[in-house]
């Protein structure tokens, strides 16, 4: 692949994350990257955000929610609570996001969907949508 092509999807996955996950958020997580961890923001970015988020065959609003039922499944709650702000971003709603958790309470387990549930309402309390 050109360095053209990479640089072109990098610009887009940073565009993406920044639109999904706001330009605030992003920022600081590129500034907070240490010569260490770099080139895995940069991976992130260019193929999770340039490479698969910009993908016509889902749109956003289903990737963010299938983000919260994977994120659940793997405990990742810190990331979780970056994804249900993304969900609200993405236009989901509050009852799309407890049907997705609920869900997850039967594949995933009880004490995972009860943790990512502690962890969304944190987050949606703080954005002022519940």
């Amino acid at each position: 692949m050109s360095a053209s092509a990479e640089d072109d999807r990098l610009a887009r996955g940073l565009e993406t994350r920044k639109e999904v996950l706001g330009t605030e958020h992003v920022e600081r997580s590129l500034a907070a990257a240490s010569d260490f961890t770099k080139p895995v923001q940069e991976l992130v970015t260019e193929y999770c955000w340039g490479a698969v988020w910009t993908r016509p065959g889902l749109d956003r609003r289903t990737r963010s929610l299938l983000n919260l039922g994977m994120l659940t499944a793997l405990g990742r709650n810190h990331e979780l609570g970056v994804h249900v702000r993304g969900a609200i971003t993405n236009g989901c709603t509050v009852a799309e996001i407890q049907e997705t958790l609920l869900q997850t309470a039967i594949y995933c387990g009880v004490p995972a969907a009860l943790e990512s549930f502690r962890t969304a309402e944190k987050v949606l309390d703080e954005l002022g949508a519940t």
